[in-house]
């Protein structure tokens, strides 16, 4: 079709001299979860130019700008939040993109991560930490090195947090900061960015407080500087990505799978011992005579059904087993530590409970 008979619809409609985007066309928006998980990831047709997104990184350019700092990272949707090495970007979760997709994670996932304004706010300050350390090399910094560690140290697959240190900052939860140097950073540096957040009452005395004035020295000799790594790089995009939803979420709950494990056999080895001392009594012996009276003072107080808590007890039972666990100290104070194992476990798997939509 011409360019000539099209203005001349447009006038004959009364159209003015803009027009209007085309809405794109999400046919999965009306599916039902088990039909939605069908759908590919590349074929959701997202980005970031919508307001749940959009608004929120402008908002973190602001505080950015507002500290002198000539460093805008880019951002792209992929699977989780991330900031790969040597790439000064941020990758946003695919399911922040639309309101269908977070209900989806949170029926699946039973949480989104970043869901409200404050919380992603401080992820994306958190992910900015990232992207800015790689933007100018900061790692590299022999005062950085000294304050956070070496950042070539192995990444954990979980860490044993000391709540009580002041030696880290507080931003996302679960003393996160403590679980590896470039964590230490960026949580440091979200704290820092942050809009009035008073971080030099709130830390005065703290270890961490040196942490901050490092951050905060370095921000100054960063402002108004080009950082010297620019790329934009876009790393597993959901663009990309053929794997349909159920796929994507079928490995999530695997990891998630995994790393309870791993949880549980570390709790484990904290509440009992695998040195035995004469005539101390099998882990497992003491949780089978506990059975009865777990099964109904835990399913009362975690507000889960007494079946739950009993397939918790006998997972536990064969795990104490094959790790030859023994009870520490008296019985009465080994008792008291296995309730709190069991209802912490409950209280868990209560919130993270697997759909069997996907089993």
């Amino acid at each position: 079709m011409g360019a000539g008979s099209s203005a001349a619809k447009l006038r004959a409609s009364g159209a003015g001299a803009t027009r209007r985007t085309p809405r794109r066309s999400r046919s999965w928006v009306r599916l039902c979860d088990e039909d939605l998980l069908q759908v590919r990831l590349c074929d959701l047709d997202l980005d970031l130019d919508n307001p749940r997104l959009a608004r929120p990184l402008e908002r973190l350019y602001t505080e950015l700008e507002s500290r002198g700092l000539r460093f805008r990272p880019h951002a792209w949707l992929a699977e989780e939040w991330f900031s790969p090495d040597g790439v000064p970007g941020i990758a946003i979760p695919f399911w922040l993109a639309h309101p269908r997709l977070r209900r989806l994670e949170r029926n699946l996932m039973r949480e989104v991560e970043g869901g409200n304004l404050r919380w992603l706010m401080r992820i994306l300050r958190h992910e900015a930490g990232h992207a800015l350390d790689n933007a100018f090399r900061l790692r590299r910094r022999a005062r950085w090195r000294e304050l956070f560690g070496p950042a070539s140290l192995p990444y954990p697959d979980r860490y044993r947090a000391r709540p009580g240190s002041r030696r880290y900052v507080h931003n996302l939860g679960e003393w996160y900061a403590q679980s590896h140097p470039t964590e230490d950073f960026a949580e440091t540096f979200a704290v820092w960015l942050k809009p009035n957040s008073n971080w030099r009452t709130t830390y005065a005395g703290w270890p961490a407080f040196n942490k901050l004035c490092l951050v905060d020295e370095l921000m100054a000799q960063l402002s108004g500087r080009t950082p010297p790594v620019r790329n934009r790089r876009q790393v597993e995009p959901v663009s990309a990505d053929t794997r349909t939803l159920a796929e994507v979420y079928r490995a999530r709950i695997e990891r998630l799978r995994r790393d309870r494990r791993g949880m549980v056999e570390e709790l484990l080895r904290r509440t009992f011992t695998t040195r035995p001392e004469d005539g101390s009594l099998r882990a497992s012996t003491l949780l089978r005579a506990l059975k009865p009276r777990l099964v109904e003072s835990v399913s009362h107080a975690a507000g889960v059904e007494r079946y739950s808590v009993y397939q918790i007890l006998r997972m536990l039972i064969e795990r104490c087993e094959a790790l030859k666990l023994h009870v520490r100290g008296p019985r009465r104070d080994a008792s008291r530590q296995a309730r709190l194992l069991v209802l912490r476990l409950a209280r868990t798997y209560r919130q993270g409970e697997t759909p069997t939509l996907l089993l």
